[in-house]
């Protein structure tokens, strides 16, 4: 148990260098097209890399966790609000858990 301060310190480093580095290396605005873009779309990926075994994995059924992806993506590529989608994904899950 002794060693559990050495894996704090290594991950606080770890994750502070991560974050230190491109601020001291970077002191100019980024002109890079594609870089740019890259550094555009972290935040989205990441949250859905973070969200979407959320989604699966929050069911007792992994299907109905699909079935709830699935309708929500829909109910959003027709524009329906964020409410409105929220609303029938956890109504998708309700219907298949209850028929499962």
């Amino acid at each position: 148990m002794h060693n559990i301060y050495i894996y704090i310190f290594i991950m606080a480093a770890v994750t502070y260098l991560i974050r230190l580095l491109p601020l001291t290396f970077v002191r100019k605005k980024i002109t890079n097209i594609t870089i740019r873009s890259f550094l555009y779309y972290v935040p989205y990926v990441t949250l859905t890399v973070m969200t979407f075994p959320a989604i699966i994995d929050a069911t007792q059924s992994v299907w109905s966790g699909i079935a709830a992806l699935i309708a929500g993506i829909l109910l959003a590529y027709i524009g329906a609000s964020l409410f409105g989608v929220a609303v029938c994904s956890c109504l998708v899950v309700f219907l298949i858990e209850l028929i499962l």
